[in-house]
């Protein structure tokens, strides 16, 4: 098949750009039912009765399956299409958060929110973002992986202050009901306007000057289902993958396990409504917004290595800031915006040295990468709710992830082969 590619600054615009606004809204609107329970967990407690450790333990579930369905999310990816997975996606969110606004016991939430929520989360996760940009485009790869990625932080903190209004004056019935709008609109435009590859539209990815190669001939179910635990096999040799899988955790731990899921409640703490807290996080949506673009910028410009240091330094110093802020305006606003422009800035580099060196393999390398990240929201989800019940307190929780963010920025040394890690393992054999 001829295939044509507008080249940057081309007349006629690429459709590959249709593709992001598409997989922009559906990170966008998936990010805001993953962030919901941010300011649902004192609702809940007050309605039901349960202890902020069994409401974080169930939201624990869903976003360890948020990490772990993410290789596997790459090989259906691969095997069904973006479209088709980005659907059923979206559908089995909306098919958990439906169900929930009629539940009762602690069980249905984990069942609802835990299980079925997590896997339809799991199924799209960042995995979708890095499949769409390295599969439509290779000009401006980094800078459409930092707008992807800042949806998902978009979507998590800038939903919430309406979320907490809908909350406050009409019950969180209201607020997840909002939630089943966006994705019912989200659908929507994926099944009108989403496609697989830039060849279903006789398209050369943007930027390319030669045509892509052609899509891999199907796998047997098995196989796809073997390919991830495959990458993982062979990126487990590399140190690279493991520093990038140790530092996602902390990226994970910092970010939307401790702070977009308990930052209300610990402002609560201090006296502060949820609305005013929500207003924060919505704060620190709008910087991460700036900061995560800007940071795929760099990262078409600069080594990612050094990028990450600086962003998880600069990460650990806020966080450790945050309990001597005394919770005033000026304190929380000034950490709002250093720790909003460092929320996801991670990404971008991250995907781009995973790409580096992993090569054909990378999306189902960052799978794994991103379930490290995962695993650790979990962790400091689970570990912040403990400490709040326990000891009465979030800090505890804070000055733990400020203290790993340090430790990540200086593992970042470790990584120093900038081959492929199949090629340095046929060099080491």
């Amino acid at each position: 098949m001829h295939t044509v590619a507008p080249t940057p600054g081309s007349a006629r615009p690429h459709y590959g750009w249709v593709v992001v606004a598409v997989t922009f809204l559906t990170m966008l609107v998936t990010a805001g039912a993953v962030g919901a329970p941010g300011v649902l967990i004192a609702p809940f407690a007050r309605e039901f009765g349960w202890s902020n450790a069994e409401i974080s333990s169930a939201l624990a579930v869903r976003l360890v399956l948020f990490g772990l369905l993410g290789p596997f999310a790459a090989a259906f990816m691969n095997r069904f299409g973006v479209r088709r997975v980005a659907a059923v996606a979206l559908t089995l969110i909306a098919a958990g958060i439906a169900g929930s606004l009629a539940m009762t016991e602690i069980w249905h939430l984990l069942l609802l929110w835990g299980f079925v929520v997590g896997i339809g989360t799991g199924l799209t996760a960042m995995v979708l973002g890095a499949t769409v940009a390295t599969r439509w485009f290779v000009a401006r790869r980094g800078l459409v992986l930092g707008l992807l990625s800042a949806s998902t932080a978009t979507g998590q903190l800038v939903f919430l202050p309406l979320l907490a209004t809908l909350t406050e004056r009409y019950g969180w019935r209201a607020a997840l009901a909002l939630i089943l709008a966006m994705l019912a609109v989200a659908v929507l435009a994926v099944l009108t306007l989403m496609r697989d590859r830039p060849s279903d539209l006789g398209l050369r990815p943007y930027g390319a000057t030669a045509a892509a190669p052609p899509p891999p001939a199907p796998q047997s179910l098995g196989a796809m289902l073997a390919s991830p635990l495959l990458a993982l096999r062979e990126a487990s040799t590399s140190v690279t993958f493991w520093v990038l899988f140790g530092t996602f955790f902390v990226c994970g731990a910092s970010t939307n396990g401790l702070v977009q899921t308990h930052f209300v409640s610990l402002c609560g703490d201090y006296g502060i409504g949820s609305v005013a807290a929500a207003g924060m996080l919505a704060v620190i949506g709008v910087f991460d917004l700036v900061g995560t673009i800007g940071s795929g910028w760099l990262s078409d410009r600069y080594d990612g290595r050094w990028l990450l240091f600086w962003y998880y330094g600069l990460r650990g110093l806020s966080l450790l800031f945050l309990p001597f802020s005394d919770f005033t305006f000026y304190g929380l606003s000034l950490f709002a915006v250093f720790y909003g422009l460092d929320w996801v800035a991670t990404v971008p580099p991250t995907v781009k040295l995973t790409a580096d060196r992993f090569g054909e393999r990378a999306n189902l390398v960052f799978g794994w990468v991103f379930a490290g990240h995962q695993l650790g929201a979990a962790c400091a989800a689970y570990g912040a709710g403990f400490s709040r019940t326990v000891y009465a307190s979030y800090l505890p929780a804070f000055f733990i992830a400020g203290g790993l963010c340090l430790i990540a920025a200086a593992a970042l040394v470790l990584i120093r082969d900038r081959r492929p890690a199949a090629v340095v393992a046929g060099a080491a054999a």
